[in-house]
């Protein structure tokens, strides 16, 4: 029995939403990195960082290869694509936020003049 669409998303949402994990993936967006650089970006232990790091390889969301070092990259453009536009999202739901707090901070002194 497969598995429906949305609990796939769902899971893969998941998947990305660890706060470490979305680190190492924002590390990740310039280029390949060495996992002792991530390790010393996300100021993590090690041991922690490499479980998460499992974890988005298995899912596909990160590559690793080995040679002197183990190196982590982006699995793909679109991995990247998502995380700017989780930003862009973000950005657009905190200006609204902004936006409203500065009108009623506007608002705030007229009501109390009324009064």
């Amino acid at each position: 029995m497969s598995v429906p669409l949305y609990q796939a998303k769902a899971e893969f949402f998941r998947v990305l939403g660890r706060p470490v994990r979305i680190r190492v993936r924002e590390l990740l967006r310039d280029g390949p990195l060495p996992v002792r650089e991530l390790s010393a970006a996300t100021e993590g232990e090690p041991s922690a960082l490499s479980q998460q790091l499992a974890v988005e390889r298995r899912s596909g969301i990160v590559t690793s290869r080995r040679g002197g070092a183990v190196v982590y990259a982006l699995a793909g453009g679109d991995v990247a694509d998502l995380m700017r536009a989780a930003r862009r999202v973000l950005a657009e739901m905190l200006a609204g936020r902004h936006e409203s707090l500065d009108a009623l901070r506007e608002a705030a002194p007229a009501k109390v003049a009324a009064r």
